[in-house]
């Protein structure tokens, strides 16, 4: 097992990671940014290193920095957190050179399922649905005419590089196809340098549900149910929770087993997801595999009982699992709500600056639900015009998903934040809506059911 690690991450993922690494009895490392000098994630790590300016293009990108830190430090192995270098083949094959391990998948894992026409290419090979397409290379919009009219409207124009929502168009018609094509390719030049784009069928009203797997170096993978993340806005997650309400077991360990088989495929060897759209009548396609730990983790710990982050540090050191499909139970019902620095009501503009207050919900028990907070700021602390604008994310578990719906809903009334603006008053109002609590839900939700935008509901007796 290391002894001590670096974490090639800020926020409060970084935070997240000192802290099971702090329980293991492993040395932890941060490195940060001129904006991250006072961060949390710094304060808490046994060591930090400064590695840049506060771009992340010229800090928590620099792959040769984060290696320099290693050696500085003395830390044997990296964990790459989500976002910034965790799903870059190149970082895990530059740390290998250098002698220090990866706390993820080798690279060539990642590598097949980087790309998106190779990755639903593996996929198929594997047995696993896919979404009736055309995974060559389209040369022209004629081309993306011809193929949709084949496949029937509507069909998804997407960027293979793409991530993010960006290079993505749904067209109905063959004009809005000629006319996606060529917006697509070109946001997918501007934002990845690769302009690719395939075709493939648009499920209509579709939910996206995604699969947790876990594998090690010696060929057993698992997986640990999954996670319903339709509520989405720009193809953004914005709530998950852990079960989906759509799946019985049968589809639950359909969807596991194919996730599992296409991990094997690859020879996955880590903490991973295999992300599916899903039909309302229980039909799932793959969509696509990301090389990393999500986001949304902790609904999927708080139902199994299972640290992903410490599987992947273990996974790391060469263990084998210890966890057998067998093992794996699911227990209750988590949710969690991603508390943004950002204006709900200004079409979810950042907002950035200093919080003055920051009082988040304690955590602990709740009666019979448990309530979790992941962070990475701090009362005083700023919010930076330079990262990703998540201040927490707030998770409850209790033993039906009435009750941690209810609980998720005490819980955001008792966050205090003041200073900038945030949206815990949009995902407040998501949980008493009833289309929510009835488990009614599609990737269109919040587009659907808030069309003219959110605006906060005026107090009783007050004329608007």
């Amino acid at each position: 097992m290391f002894t001590k690690i670096l974490i090639a991450n800020r926020g409060e993922i970084a935070c997240r990671v000192i802290k099971t690494a702090k329980r293991m009895g492993i040395a932890t490392v941060a490195v940060y940014s001129d904006a991250d000098r006072d961060a949390l994630h710094v304060e808490m790590a046994d060591e930090a290193v400064h590695i840049g300016a506060a771009p992340a293009a010229e800090s928590y990108l620099q792959i040769d920095k984060i290696i320099a830190a290693c050696k500085a430090t003395g830390a044997q192995a990296v964990h790459p957190g989500y976002g910034f270098l965790s799903e870059r083949e190149a970082f895990a094959k530059a740390l290998k050179e250098n002698g220090i391990v990866f706390i993820g998948p080798n690279p060539g894992a990642i590598a097949a399922m980087g790309d998106k026409i190779e990755s639903k290419k593996a996929a198929a090979a594997a047995e696993v649905s896919t979404v009736p397409g055309f995974l060559g290379v389209i040369e022209n919009p004629e081309h993306a005419v011809k193929i949709a009219d084949e496949i029937g409207y509507p069909v998804m124009i997407k960027a293979s590089a793409g991530g993010g929502g960006k290079g993505m168009r749904i067209a109905h018609s063959a004009g809005e196809v000629a006319e996606g094509f060529a917006r697509a390719r070109s946001e997918a030049a501007s934002s990845f340098g690769d302009d690719r784009v395939f075709v493939e069928k648009f499920i209509v009203d579709p939910r996206h549900i995604e699969i947790q797997v876990l594998g090690d170096k010696h060929g057993n993978v698992i997986y640990l149910g999954e996670r319903e993340c339709s509520i989405q806005r720009r193809n953004q997650k914005v709530l998950e929770e852990a079960p989906s309400p759509l799946l019985d077991e049968a589809t639950r360990r359909k969807m596991g087993e194919q996730a599992v088989a296409l991990a094997k495929a690859v020879n996955y060897d880590s903490a991973g997801t295999v992300e599916f759209v899903a039909g309302q009548d229980k039909s799932f396609y793959f969509l696509e595999m990301n090389t990393r730990l999500q986001v949304e983790h902790p609904v999927t710990e708080m139902i199994t009982g299972i640290d992903l982050v410490e599987q992947m540090i273990r996974v790391a050191s060469g263990e084998r699992l210890a966890i057998s499909q067998a093992d794996v139970k699911l227990d209750g019902w988590a949710v969690e709500s991603r508390v943004y620095a950002e204006d709900p009501t200004r079409n979810f503009l950042p907002s950035t600056g200093r919080l003055v207050t920051y009082r988040p919900p304690s955590e602990g028990p709740d009666g019979e639900a448990t309530v979790r907070n992941d962070t990475g700021v701090f009362e005083g602390g700023e919010i930076s015009i330079y990262y990703d604008p998540m201040i927490a994310k707030l998770v409850t578990h209790a033993p039906t998903r009435e009750a941690a719906i209810k609980a998720q809903a005490r819980a955001l009334d008792a966050f205090a934040i003041d200073g900038i603006r945030h949206n815990i008053p949009f995902v407040a109002a998501v949980m008493q809506h009833p289309r929510w609590i009835a488990g009614n839900l599609s990737t269109g939700f919040i587009a659907e059911e808030f069309p003219d935008g959110f605006s906060l509901p005026q107090p009783e007796g007050e004329i608007a």
